[in-house]
């Protein structure tokens, strides 16, 4: 195990969502058609293509409040600066 620190904001958990929300996605989609939906399952690749955008969407407004760079280690706060 390594002595690195991971970030737990919200933008970086949502970094490692892409890929599985593609292969649920696409499974729902091959069940559907496993249970007598009618279309062609690659009728329907704009829906991946939805899929990625929405989890790109969601990733690009999470807030990054108590990131931790992974360079420095250093946390970087969103909140206002505090003069001391």
């Amino acid at each position: 195990m390594s002595n690195a620190v991971r970030c737990t904001c919200a933008h970086c958990r949502l970094n490692g969502l892409t890929g599985p929300a593609v292969l649920i996605t696409v499974g729902v989609l091959f069940l559907a058609r496993e249970l007598g939906w009618n279309r062609d399952i690659w009728e329907l690749w704009p829906v991946i293509l939805i899929v990625i955008g929405a989890v790109k969407l969601l990733q690009a407004i999470a807030p990054t409040t108590g990131h931790i760079s992974a360079q420095s280690g250093s946390t970087i706060s969103t909140g206002e600066a505090s003069n001391g």
